[in-house]
């Protein structure tokens, strides 16, 4: 790995906005296991190694089974995940993934049947906000301790 810089130390003002979007988000009413999962599913396909160990470790403390961490990047091929889960997951991969897939409608439908309006704009921001520590992440050449 390359010594990059401490971009927290760089741009604390930025940082503090980062925590502030995580603070929203933990005041939004999302489950937290939910949370988790997103955040490590978009984790997994960012390729940001500390963010991956981070949000793994952390569903583990929220309760989450072994069996959904070691399937997630292959959510769609089990059984382990709930519809709404599901909905979520597939708006993660596509938001994730926007140049690739854009935002199908279907996708969009499909979360409506399992959110409100309200939880749709904070799982949207929970998605928008893990992507932009990603960057962070991936830019910076963080690693796990």
């Amino acid at each position: 790995m390359h010594d990059r810089i401490e971009w927290a130390r760089q741009a604390p003002e930025a940082y503090k906005a980062m925590v502030g979007l995580e603070q929203a988000l933990i005041n939004s009413g999302l489950e937290h296991s939910l949370l988790e999962l997103v955040r490590l599913r978009a984790s997994q396909i960012n390729g940001c190694a500390y963010c991956v160990n981070l949000h793994a470790n952390d569903a583990r403390k929220a309760g989450e089974s072994e069996a959904r961490l070691q399937t997630l990047s292959v959510w769609r091929e089990t059984r382990y995940f709930t519809p709404r889960e599901r909905a979520a997951l597939a708006w993660v991969d596509s938001l994730t993934r926007l140049p690739e897939r854009g935002a199908p409608q279907s996708e969009y439908e499909a979360l409506l049947e399992h959110f409100s309006a309200q939880e749709v704009a904070n799982l949207t921001l929970a998605i928008a906000t893990i992507n932009a520590w990603n960057r962070f992440g991936v830019g910076f050449a963080m690693v796990p301790a």
